[in-house]
């Protein structure tokens, strides 16, 4: 079959299919005339590769998949090695956006600044970062707990 056939039966571009096949995920086509010329058995290995990418396994990891095992090692438990090590990856992205999650509605809830500046002020002082648990961002709430302080002790209500 032909490049373009391949493509229409897979639903990718035929410069997908290239690239593939010049990075090593395919092999190499047969030519005819200068054309490639796939047998059936590349639409699997296409399968397998838009499948992987679906669950966003990188090339290098379906490189993996596809060549970085003892030949004797089954499909099943290629895809278990790196399925588990793709799980723990997205336990650690899922952590990191329930933290920005936590500080997106902390800076919702505490922020009151008028202005940029004094909302980066307020950031630079507090030396808030991703995850800390310091005040965001707070400075009107400051300037106006600072000024009340000051009248308390002077005796100003």
């Amino acid at each position: 079959m032909t490049i373009s056939e391949a493509a229409r039966q897979t639903g990718l571009q035929a410069s997908a299919i290239r690239y593939y096949e010049q990075i090593g995920l395919l092999p190499a086509a047969a030519r005819v005339s200068g054309q490639r010329r796939y047998d059936s058995s590349v639409l699997y290995r296409l399968a397998i590769i838009q499948r992987a990418r679906q669950l966003g396994f990188t090339l290098d990891e379906i490189r993996q998949l596809c060549f970085g095992f003892r030949g004797v090692t089954s499909a099943s438990q290629r895809w278990r090695t790196l399925n588990h090590k793709k799980l723990a990856e997205l336990d650690t992205l899922l952590h990191g956006i329930k933290g920005m999650q936590r500080l997106l509605r902390k800076m919702m809830q505490k922020c009151h600044c008028a202005t940029l500046d004094q909302c980066g002020k307020g950031i630079f002082l507090s030396g808030t970062t991703v995850g800390g648990t310091n005040s965001l961002c707070d400075m009107a709430k400051l300037h106006s707990n600072k000024k009340r302080l000051r009248n308390s002790r002077r005796g100003v209500l």
